[in-house]
């Protein structure tokens, strides 16, 4: 079922499985992460940390390959890909609080990557690829809303003609049921490319050879599910009160209100045109962690 395109993209209120995420944790740290931007550059703000920059290399090198045919994807070694993914966070670009801590955390990506590379599973076979660059349709004419988002990996079923949905994971936590990623994810895939979406799996690189499936949601329960969420964005985006669920400041909003306050330094601009900050009070935090 392809969405239908209609409407104005520029007026409409889009939001993803990382934007209502961060709306359902704290409405502030959704305003900070989602529509705030620095005055000095016009461009939106993020908080770089270790675990996010070990996530961005590895999901660099792995989505990479699903461009690739199947003969060439595994012609270069993916830690040779890694290297190079890990420039764009070394040292302090990538929040890192030391030298020994950055190469921790490189070599559980190195390890990730070689753990693909011996059990590919999925990743020898077909892939589909969504043709738009950032995969999005309309959630919702009347209400003028946008979902959108990027999966890691459609893995194509040559004998129903359907896709499975791949999703990489690199952190230690366990996906809850109760997320809306997988439920998002059904949607964006039954609506931006014409195949039927038949299984879905998460794999948790830094633990698992092999793909734990989940079970799919059903089309209407997912929609219900994501458009109460996104609902509740769009009427607080047009209120303009994104206030903190504590009343102050949470554990959600905190560090993101650190830099709003000046406290952040800038190492750089993401690929997404975000303001790249780390926090040097984080940074002596995660020091003293790993002396």
């Amino acid at each position: 079922m392809m969405g239908s395109m209609v409407g104005d993209e520029y007026s409409a209120v889009w939001v993803s499985h990382s934007s209502m995420g961060d709306y359902i944790k704290c409405p502030r740290l959704y305003y900070l992460n989602n529509v705030y931007r620095n005055p000095k550059t016009g461009n939106k703000i993020t908080l770089m940390s270790p675990p996010l920059a070990l996530g961005q290399a590895v999901h660099e090198v792995v989505e990479s390959l699903s461009v690739l045919t199947v003969e060439e994807r595994f012609g270069e070694s993916l830690i040779a890909k890694f290297e190079k993914a890990w420039e764009k966070v070394e040292g302090e670009r990538g929040g890192f609080a030391s030298k020994r801590q950055e190469k921790e955390y490189k070599e559980r990506g190195a390890e990730m990557l070689r753990r693909v590379m011996k059990n590919p599973g999925p990743l020898k076979n077909k892939a589909v690829k969504i043709k738009q660059d950032l995969p999005h349709y309309w959630l919702s004419t009347e209400e003028n809303i946008i979902l959108c988002g990027k999966i890691d990996w459609l893995e194509y079923l040559p004998d129903t003609n359907g896709v499975h949905i791949i999703d990489f994971k690199t952190g230690k936590k366990i996906e809850r049921d109760d997320s809306l990623q997988l439920p998002i994810y059904l949607l964006l895939v039954s609506n931006c490319q014409k195949r039927q979406v038949e299984k879905a799996s998460y794999w948790y690189l830094e633990r698992k050879t092999t793909l734990d499936e989940v079970e799919l949601p059903e089309y209407e329960e997912a929609e219900r599910r994501v458009l109460e969420v996104a609902r509740k964005v769009s009427v607080t985006r047009k209120l303009g009160k994104f206030g903190c669920k504590e009343g102050g400041e949470c554990r959600y909003c905190a560090d993101l209100n650190k830099i709003f306050l000046g406290e952040g330094k800038l190492v750089g601009v993401s690929g997404y045109r975000q303001d790249v900050f780390v926090l040097p009070y984080l940074q002596e935090t995660m020091e003293s962690e790993v002396l």
